[in-house]
């Protein structure tokens, strides 16, 4: 694990995301794209109907998030992470097309840790409760599709130095299933 935040620029690549590993705290500068559970059944039916998606997901980190509305003087309003298995099902099909990264919070699946290996992709949480400090980070924020969703719309964001851990990287590794391992151990002595 790295002991200084590795800062790195959007899009990401497979060759950056080879040089990550579970535990590295990064702090991410350029563009993510949000996207919750409404957003990714849209994208999946854009998908299956050779429809246009609200962008490219070649090298592009998605945040699973809902902001609240901006307040005045800011891009956006506080925008905590939601809940990643949520989005498993509609995951692999964005990572097939290129996506490079995600942030979430919580667990993800066998199906999409394998799709993520596969295709050189990364998990990186994000820590609850800091939707305000995270939404500080955000400089530009616009919606780019399904305006409709109001919070859970895509949005194009612009971020410098937004705070994350890398969760699964290419290797295996699981923050959580070693977090659980090493606490298990500490409690057995």
């Amino acid at each position: 694990m790295s002991k200084e935040p590795i800062h790195i620029r959007t899009p990401l690549t497979r060759e950056t995301n080879e040089s990550l590993q579970t535990g590295d705290v990064v702090l991410l500068s350029g563009v993510l794209f949000t996207a919750r559970d409404a957003a990714h059944a849209r994208i999946k039916k854009a998908i299956e109907n050779d429809e246009p998606l609200p962008f490219d997901p070649e090298g592009q980190v998605v945040y699973f998030t809902g902001p609240a509305p901006a307040r005045p003087g800011h891009a956006l309003g506080p925008a905590g992470p939601t809940t990643a298995s949520r989005m498993d099902p509609y995951s692999p099909l964005l990572i097939e097309r290129g996506l490079k990264g995600m942030v979430g919070k919580g667990l993800r699946s066998e199906a999409v840790l394998s799709s993520m290996r596969e295709h050189g992709c990364l998990y990186f949480g994000a820590v609850e409760g800091t939707a305000a400090l995270l939404a500080d980070r955000v400089k530009e924020a616009e919606v780019v599709a399904y305006e409709d969703l109001g919070a859970e719309a895509v949005r194009r964001l612009v971020v410098e130095d937004f705070p994350v851990v890398v969760v699964n990287d290419l290797r295996g590794g699981d923050l959580y299933r070693e977090g659980r391992e090493r606490w298990r151990r500490r409690r057995a002595r």
